[in-house]
């Protein structure tokens, strides 16, 4: 099954990660960055996937291998693809750069119609990586 898995940066500076929509069971993370709540999560995975198994409990079907679509957001975003420099994705996007570093860090909420601006550009940057070849 598919589940979307939310990440977000907290005010305390941690990053947690939630997935949205299992029927019967709740999933979470949280970690120092971003890499570190997926895992966090992962292990939460594995271990109501293992008290299932060592109760000779049937395993439910959206804990039997489910597949995770990750929304993050932008501080998150950031954190996870670090080698996304945030001040160009600002200029290609038509945002101040001051701005952007600001919603990087989350000191600032980016508007709906900036988080579009700022989608477009990362779409954008994801199609012509695609498009790129190696020789």
């Amino acid at each position: 099954m598919k589940f979307t898995a939310i990440i977000e940066k907290g005010t305390d500076g941690m990053y947690s990660i939630y997935v949205d929509g299992m029927k019967d069971h709740g999933l979470y993370g949280s970690g120092q960055t971003v890499e570190n709540a997926k895992e966090d999560m992962m292990a939460a995975l594995a271990e109501m996937v293992a008290m299932y198994r060592d109760n000779g409990n049937k395993l439910p079907k959206e804990l039997d291998n489910p597949m995770f679509v990750y929304k993050y957001d932008i501080a998150s975003i950031f954190n996870y693809f670090d080698w996304i420099n945030a001040s160009q994705v600002a200029k290609k996007s038509g945002i101040n750069p001051s701005l952007m570093r600001q919603y990087k860090s989350g000191i600032a909420l980016a508007s709906e119609r900036q988080l579009t601006k700022i989608q477009e550009t990362l779409n954008c940057l994801g199609r012509e990586l695609s498009a790129a070849t190696c020789v």
